[in-house]
């Protein structure tokens, strides 16, 4: 099974977690969508895959995994920062911001603000957006920067709105 994960200290990185579909298997119940755990690995010789070898977990946010809604907002906020990243280079502030981002997706359902407020923050982060100079949208200057956008943000923006709309009968 390989598994990616965003962390503080190393970044973003893959790792392959042997035996983990086995019955007892030491990470069962631990790799799931969106978990936050602290984890120990064997870095890779020849590649940038890793070897996962313990795996402790901290935060299983269910609140994100309660809600499609939540899961695919979780999702999308996930590809733009695989898109906007490179492998196994340490970026602190963006395990920050995707840390706040599942917080709140844990307790709050979400809206076009709060994509919005992490596309600026990310865009900010790579140094593509200051909002008090640039009046433009940061999903444009992250786009511009890494080639494209997650294929998701159309259809995740139009459910929001439409939610949105709906809510506010």
């Amino acid at each position: 099974l390989i598994v990616s994960w965003c962390t503080e200290s190393l970044g973003c990185v893959q790792t392959i977690a042997k035996g983990a579909r086995r019955p007892k298997s030491p990470f069962a119940g631990k790799l799931d969508l969106f978990f936050e755990a602290e984890i120990s690995i064997v870095r890779g010789r020849k590649s940038d895959l890793h070897t996962l070898t313990e795996v402790v977990l901290k935060n299983p946010v269910p609140g994100i995994r309660s809600n499609y809604l939540r899961t695919q907002t979780a999702a999308y906020f996930v590809e733009l920062i695989e898109i906007c990243t490179e492998r196994d280079h340490r970026e602190p502030e963006l395990f920050g911001l995707l840390r706040r981002a599942f917080g709140y997706l844990n307790a709050n359902d979400p809206t076009p603000r709060a994509v919005s407020h992490f596309e600026t923050e990310l865009a900010r982060i790579a140094g593509v957006h200051d909002s008090k100079k640039l009046k433009a949208d940061p999903a444009f200057a992250l786009g511009n920067l890494f080639g494209r956008l997650p294929l998701s943000r159309a259809p995740l923006l139009k459910t929001l709105a439409i939610e949105a709309k709906n809510s506010s009968k």
